[in-house]
């Protein structure tokens, strides 16, 4: 009851629950939902800190950018969601902020427009030489066919096409790069309302902003081959894999073009499989798919399920 009467206390006013219901279809900034309704900067902002202190919003700071999107993977976050899922989107109110929210959310979909066609001519060089991708999510979604999983963790999320791919397949899905123009790209491509439970955040993938176990699926997909130190990033997405979780890595199989290095900023040419495993990982599927030049390579490990006992046992024995 305590609980439930903290929420209502925190959401129990007109425009803190307005902007419960906009940052429930995305993540905003201040600046976003002052426009959207209509008041000002420092008004939004004690109404956005009152609501981030009561556990009913997240705060993700990107540079000078703060965004907010409302809290998850808590008690408190599935009360809240019930609560914002009964608000009536026929309200004039609702619908007007919701209009507004539509015009930002196209012109962050014009400005990712603009993003990639200065990108494309070398994205599209490069998925030229290897598999198709579509091959590569099947995949990837092949190898998780018989698994269920509560939580996802995509490090270097990109356009968050993973969280796309496999957000239907968890409870709540995290996605971190460190390009905020890939961040703002992702945001666009998550704003439908099937992906709700998908948000994405500045990180980076050697210094994760996450506890030891917060996840059991972890995917490092195209991400590897940009690493100065990818044995190190691996360790950094095993630490946040819970026991019995599952970790994929998406890579190029070792090559020779050179001129990936230069042209295209690639660190590393390819992966063989001892390259991508972990002391604390095991092993349990590798497929290769050929490309014309380049071929993929999906390797499959998880952290086995009796490792969280293992260690109770050892820090008993250490203790004893």
């Amino acid at each position: 009851m305590d609980q439930v009467l903290a929420i209502l206390r925190a959401a129990g006013e007109p425009n803190r629950l307005r902007i419960l219901a906009l940052c429930a279809q995305g993540d905003l900034t201040v600046s976003e939902l002052t426009r959207i309704l209509g008041q000002s900067q420092p008004s939004i902002s004690r109404h956005l800190k009152l609501l981030c202190d009561a556990g009913l919003l997240e705060r993700l700071q990107e540079g000078s950018w703060a965004f907010f999107h409302l809290a998850s993977g808590t008690p408190t976050a599935d009360i809240l969601r019930s609560l914002v899922d009964e608000i009536d989107d026929a309200d004039g109110l609702v619908a007007r902020d919701r209009q507004r929210l539509g015009e930002i959310k196209d012109a962050r979909a014009s400005r990712a427009e603009a993003y990639f066609r200065q990108a494309a001519g070398s994205w599209d060089q490069i998925r030229a030489l290897h598999v198709d991708e579509a091959v590569v999510e099947a995949a990837i979604q092949d190898l998780l066919v018989d698994e269920t999983h509560d939580s996802l963790l995509d490090i270097g999320t990109g356009t968050g096409r993973m969280l796309q791919l496999l957000g239907n397949r968890v409870r709540e899905a995290v996605g971190v790069d460190q390009s905020r123009d890939m961040l703002a790209v992702a945001r666009t491509n998550l704003s439908e309302p099937q992906h709700r439970n998908c948000n994405v955040r500045q990180a980076d993938m050697y210094q994760l902003p996450f506890n030891d176990r917060s996840f059991d699926l972890v995917i490092l997909h195209m991400v590897l081959h940009f690493a100065d130190e990818p044995g190190d990033a691996i360790r950094e997405a095993a630490r946040v894999l819970r026991p019995g979780g599952t970790f994929l890595v998406a890579d190029f199989a070792p090559h020779t073009m050179e001129e990936l290095r230069d042209d295209h900023a690639h660190r590393r040419l390819g992966f063989r499989t001892e390259e991508v495993g972990d002391q604390d990982l095991e092993t349990t599927d590798v497929r290769t798919l050929p490309g014309s030049s380049l071929n993929v390579t999906i390797w499959k490990t998880r952290r086995p399920a009796d490792v969280q006992a293992l260690d109770t046992r050892a820090s008993a024995k250490e203790h004893a």
